[in-house]
């Protein structure tokens, strides 16, 4: 939570929604905004007198007396975007998912991945200063010990990249989970492409 302006900044990545509660004199005006994606959670209000009000979906909105339970009030995008301005240019970019595959007990990328990492490089190169987490993974093919020391091996050779590529050795991790977390669940010793990966997460 954030207060900037006598604007109160809040952001729950979990509902995919923004809320934002400004005062203005003696009011205070509450809006549910989407994500990039156009997705919205929903917000309950509980003030300190009277009853809770839900606000649901996107520019949902109200407005109240400190203090006192809000009203539901019919705001424009334009003019919750307007009143809350300031507000949303600080807010900080949503996080940033990207899944690269491997070939089978390799460190090397799979063609398409290989041509995927130019596009992932230049979606981390608009942030000013990024924050990168690698966590490699294997299939169930070979010894738990085995795919242990394969997904760090691959968690690090990403790593290495990212670092040769000027983003600070200091904002990049590497982790390895082996076998233990697959994206799609198998039998033991089964060979399956889509779980010889690394995730990377960008904040």
């Amino acid at each position: 939570m954030m207060r900037r302006g006598g604007i109160q900044l809040v952001s729950d990545l979990s509902l995919v929604a923004l809320l934002l509660a400004g005062c203005a004199g003696q009011r205070e005006t509450y809006a549910v905004l989407p994500d990039a994606k156009g997705q919205a959670g929903s917000l309950t209000v509980t003030p300190k007198e009277g009853a809770p009000v839900k606000l649901n979906g996107a520019y949902a909105s109200a407005v109240g007396k400190p203090g006192s339970a809000p009203e539901a009030a019919k705001l424009s995008e334009e003019e919750i975007k307007a009143a809350f301005a300031e507000a949303l240019s600080a807010r900080p970019d949503a996080p940033l998912r990207f899944t690269l595959y491997f070939k089978e007990g390799s460190d090397e990328l799979t063609p398409d991945s290989a041509k995927e990492l130019e596009r992932v490089l230049a979606e981390i190169r608009k942030r000013p200063a990024p924050d990168l987490i690698i966590v490699g993974h294997t299939d169930r093919v070979g010894l738990l010990a085995d795919n242990d020391r394969l997904a760090l091996k691959r968690a690090e050779k990403m790593r290495g990249e990212m670092v040769r590529q000027g983003l600070p050795a200091d904002s990049v991790q590497a982790a390895g989970r082996g076998e233990r977390e697959p994206l799609v669940p198998t039998a033991d010793e089964v060979a399956e492409a889509r779980n010889r990966r690394v995730e990377m997460l960008v904040r």
